[in-house]
């Protein structure tokens, strides 16, 4: 059987392949997986890796019946939480071992497109709770190799303003969501009624 390398010295050998400073998390519980680019310049980054090593028991997670096998991602609530936590300059990537393939989820994407949360059971020194997210990866950017996922990033820095403060209609277009019109269409004297009742 081959011998796959985790994703995680992946991405390590890659940083220092390419001469790129970068912080290593991955031993943290607190902090995202890996961070690299300048500070002063607003761009660093800050990203969890995950990895998908085998298919779901499909029986396991009734839930996600909505989504095809092929495409099921299962996360932590905390680690989107975490990812939130470093918002904006922040998001997740996962290598997918089954079909070899990245994708990249800004953390614009993780709270924007459909998901499902559920809770699991846990047994451990007490029982409880695990929070976890179903998630399609279809909504992420799909990447071949690690330097498309970092292209992916740097575009995400650079449309980062207008995803933010620019960009009016709904952001993204989301694998198992459709958008429709809905309201009256806005004319000028509607901001002007809203500018006279709130100023």
């Amino acid at each position: 059987m081959e011998t796959i390398q985790s994703f995680e010295q992946e991405l390590k050998q890659y940083f220092r392949e390419h001469r790129i400073a970068f912080d290593d998390n991955s031993a943290s519980f607190k902090k995202l997986d890996f961070a690299f680019g300048d500070r002063e310049a607003k761009r660093r980054f800050y990203f969890d890796a995950k990895e998908k090593r085998q298919r779901y028991a499909r029986q396991n997670w009734p839930a996600a019946d909505h989504i095809p096998g092929d495409h099921l991602f299962i996360m932590d609530d905390l680690a989107a939480r975490k990812i939130l936590a470093y918002a904006p300059n922040s998001g997740l990537v996962i290598r997918d071992n089954i079909c070899r393939k990245y994708f990249f989820f800004s953390v614009v994407d993780l709270y924007l497109m459909p998901r499902r949360r559920v809770n699991r059971e846990i047994r451990k020194n007490v029982s409880g709770l695990k929070g976890k997210w179903l998630i399609d990866l279809r909504n992420g950017q799909c990447c071949d190799t690690v330097t498309d996922v970092f292209a992916a990033i740097e575009t995400y820095l650079n449309q980062r303003e207008d995803i933010f403060f620019n960009i009016l209609e709904c952001y993204g277009k989301y694998s198992g969501e459709e958008i429709p019109a809905a309201g009256i269409t806005r004319r000028p004297g509607h901001w002007s009624v809203d500018v006279r009742e709130t100023r």
